[in-house]
């Protein structure tokens, strides 16, 4: 494919992944494992897959000032520059912009993707597709999109995305819900009007900062000094004095619920968004009783429907157990039911308190 000079990505890989530990930690969190035991860490494979279509050079990781070093040794065709180093988190809205902000001033052409560094993709040639023809879309028009994932269940734990039903193939939202109760996710799912929100993003750059001026017109003043210190070596002084002065929001609440030129692309690429031990469960595959593991050795005797995840090469057993997460990590175990997975954040402030936060 012929590279494109305007065209960019973000790769959003400041995360902890809480829900993953003992996996995931601050210190080494879930977007640099190899999650499903295939050889790559996710962001790694979120890298290949956007390099399908995006110059390597032109892809911007967005991360925590902590994680440099290791974005840098799993990304070797990564630069020091492409690194937005975030010295306080500050939700998606201000490094949004602040990519943004680098891009316009490198390209004012620039079209940029917006994508989370820890979410798997199985049919990697239609997600190139589909970016494409975002691309396409917003290098012409001055609109904001989204990918919306085609809905096979009534999942209660994604937001929902309601389009405007017609047949152009890119549709005009109509609104943007939050994580609904059961029975809505039903009226939802069987409308045939909503799709998954999986916070992938496709605009201009000069669409989005637009954006910002008309809906976050302060981080607008704080991050763009007028003075084009991005892509110099005054930005990352500038970063660092300003960025923590930015509001704590997401850029779905502070831009797109706001913005009246949001559309979305209904896709559908096998798409995972890795967020629980559950969403991993369903990703791998199963032996006969349902159970799945990555690393170990296992027998399992009158056990079914467990995940297990431990070092490369542990011999494990596991007899009587049904429906359990066992994950061990160095000289950590976790054994839990599944059903109890969404206590996993509450379980990590127990052991903060007592083992230290060296194990969190």
């Amino acid at each position: 494919m012929m590279e494109n000079k305007n065209y960019y990505a973000v790769i959003m890989a400041g995360g902890v992944g809480s829900r993953f530990w003992p996996m995931s930690t601050s210190e080494y969190p879930k977007q640099f494992h190899d999650m499903l035991g295939v050889g790559q860490s996710l962001i790694q494979r979120t890298f290949e897959r956007i390099n399908d279509l995006v110059p390597s050079k032109n892809i911007l990781i967005a991360t925590n000032e902590s994680y440099e070093e290791l974005v840098l040794e799993q990304l070797p065709k990564a630069k020091r520059k492409q690194l937005l180093l975030e010295p306080a988190m500050r939700n998606t809205a201000p490094c949004i912009l602040y990519a943004a902000l680098k891009i316009f001033n490198q390209n004012p052409d620039g079209v940029m993707l917006v994508a989370p560094s820890d979410h798997w993709i199985d049919d990697e040639s239609e997600f190139t597709k589909n970016i494409k023809t975002s691309f396409d879309a917003c290098a012409e028009k001055d609109i904001l999109m989204t990918l919306g994932i085609q809905p096979d269940s009534p999942n209660t734990g994604y937001g929902y995305i309601q389009f405007q039903k017609d047949t152009s193939e890119i549709k005009k939202v109509k609104n943007f819900t939050e994580k609904p109760d059961l029975k809505t996710a039903e009226k939802f799912v069987e409308s045939g009007e909503y799709l998954w929100n999986a916070g992938i993003f496709v605009w201009s750059a000069k669409s989005i900062i637009k954006a910002f001026k008309n809906s976050l017109p302060k981080m607008i003043a704080i991050l763009d000094d007028g003075d084009n210190v991005y892509n110099t070596d005054f930005e990352d002084d500038f970063i660092k004095t300003n960025y923590t002065k930015c509001e704590n929001i997401s850029i779905d609440f502070g831009i797109m619920e706001k913005a009246n030129n949001v559309h979305v692309l209904p896709v559908d690429f096998g798409w995972n968004d890795l967020g629980t031990w559950g969403s991993l469960y369903n990703k791998l595959e199963k032996d006969d009783a349902k159970n799945a593991v990555v690393g170990a050795n296992t027998i399992f005797r009158d056990a079914k429907g467990n995940m297990i995840r431990t070092q490369s090469g542990k011999k494990v057993v596991v007899q009587g157990l049904s429906d359990f997460i066992i994950v061990e990590k160095e000289d950590v175990l976790l054994i839990c039911p599944k059903k109890d997975e969404q206590d996993i954040k509450q379980i990590t402030a127990d052991v903060k308190d007592n083992f230290g936060k060296e194990f969190i």
